[in-house]
């Protein structure tokens, strides 16, 4: 190994590895900072890695990016792993990934390296990810091959070495930030039964201290918010923006023990405002606009592309034809989807669609009722044909368990109520 792309944050972890890879290996070390919103990119990360050690400093606004080609695709497909976790960090991997290996093309180097441990989901990811894209690289990691130090000897490695670190207050949780949501977990949360401390939380205030209700609108297009109450916003923007509005209120808090990849169960603490609205209101919306066939299929799509995406495999063939299918399904889930927002809760109050395939003709028990009433004997009749045949020649009565002798019953006789 010559030369090293490393993805680094600008952290203690990252920032000692620079001069650990230079001294482990001998080789150049170049870092990339890639910014995917919620607060992720550190100030001044650039200089810090160069007082590490790096050779040269990449720094990404890949936010838009990340948006446009990672989020979007999820909320279309409506991928929520384990139907709860809304995959912030796991979609932000493949993106990551795909920049290590194209700074790793443009810069000549021989190998890509991560600060993930052996024990997360996420080394998989970067591995994976970086392997289907070119095979050819080499993947380090530090934290999982000998580097693992503690936090006292990681100052002081850097110390010695005059490395830049950040100074600051020794978080008791491991947090991965983005736009799409934070992920919280380790310290007292390790242990399932214990209560979130209220620290855990950073976007979203306690739903007891919300404040009144409001009704907000989002405006869907092609399976994907574009608007809120009205407002067409860029899409960083949108999600800014409800992140914010939807915090306020306490909405968007998930407290969930996954299964993860590696095969052990992990408890984990979840912000996702945006994320969480979007989704049920995105699911409100194809309620309206898919027929019943398509949302039973797509039910099956958004468990298969939920789980590959946090398994890692966001660049499989399968999953490339998948996120075709379900962009082009998703053309008609457009509308507009009304969501109250009250201490905690998201809750969806209305929605409308020019591509609606709900008919109040035919719904409604009002004046006005269009459907054919009488049409539903025959329907019946042929709809239970299989059932009465199978009951008729195997005896289905049987599979009935005698219910009226063991229930408390009272039997009104009409001639003795008359007479008396």
């Amino acid at each position: 190994m010559k030369k090293v792309v490393l993805a680094y944050s600008g952290g203690l972890d990252t920032s000692v590895a620079v001069a650990w890879l230079r001294e482990r290996y001998e080789a150049e070390v170049v870092t990339l900072t890639v910014d995917v919103g919620g607060g992720s990119l550190r100030s001044g990360v650039a200089d810090r890695a160069i007082s590490a050690g790096a050779s040269r400093a990449y720094v990404v606004d890949a936010r838009r990016q990340f948006v446009e080609g990672f989020v979007r695709p999820a909320v279309r497909a409506g991928a929520l792993y384990q139907g709860v976790y809304p995959l912030a960090t796991a979609l932000a991997r493949p993106l990551i990934a795909q920049l290590l290996v194209e700074v790793a093309h443009r810069e000549g180097a021989d190998a890509v390296a991560h600060g993930c441990t052996g024990k997360g989901n996420d080394q998989v990811r970067f591995d994976v990810a970086v392997k289907a894209l070119d095979a050819s690289l080499e993947v380090v990691a530090p934290m999982r091959i000998g580097m693992g130090l503690s936090r006292d000897q990681e100052i002081e490695y850097a110390l010695e070495r005059g490395i830049d670190i950040p100074v600051t207050h020794a978080s008791p949780y491991s947090i991965d930030v983005n736009l799409w949501g934070r992920s919280i977990e380790t310290g007292v949360l390790e242990d399932p039964w214990v209560a979130p401390p209220r620290d855990v939380y950073a976007w979203t205030v306690d739903p007891s201290e919300a404040p009144s209700p409001v009704e907000i609108t989002l405006g869907f297009e092609a399976g994907v918010p574009v608007s809120l109450d009205g407002r067409e916003l860029d899409p960083v923007e949108l999600v800014e923006t409800l992140n914010e509005l939807a915090g306020s209120h306490g909405v968007g808090r998930i407290d969930h023990v996954e299964d993860r990849l590696v095969g052990i169960k992990s408890r984990e603490i979840y912000e996702a405002p945006a994320a969480v609205v979007i989704h049920a209101a995105h699911k409100a919306l194809e309620g309206l606009t898919l027929s019943k066939d398509q949302l039973r299929f797509d039910r099956l799509v958004a468990a298969e592309v939920a789980q590959a995406t946090y398994d890692g495999l966001w660049f499989s063939g399968l999953q490339a034809n998948l996120r075709e299918y379900v962009r082009t399904a998703q053309r008609v889930v457009e509308g507009e989807v009304r969501v109250r927002l009250d201490h905690g809760t998201s809750a969806i109050v209305g929605r409308r669609s020019p591509n609606s395939l709900y008919d109040h003709a035919l719904a409604t028990y009002d004046a006005g009722d269009a459907f054919d009433h009488a049409s539903a004997v025959g329907f019946i009749a042929i709809f239970g044909l299989p059932l009465r045949t199978e009951a008729g020649r195997q005896d289905g009565a049987s599979w009935a368990t005698p219910l009226l002798d063991d229930l408390p019953l009272e039997v009104a006789d009409a001639e003795a109520v008359l007479v008396g």
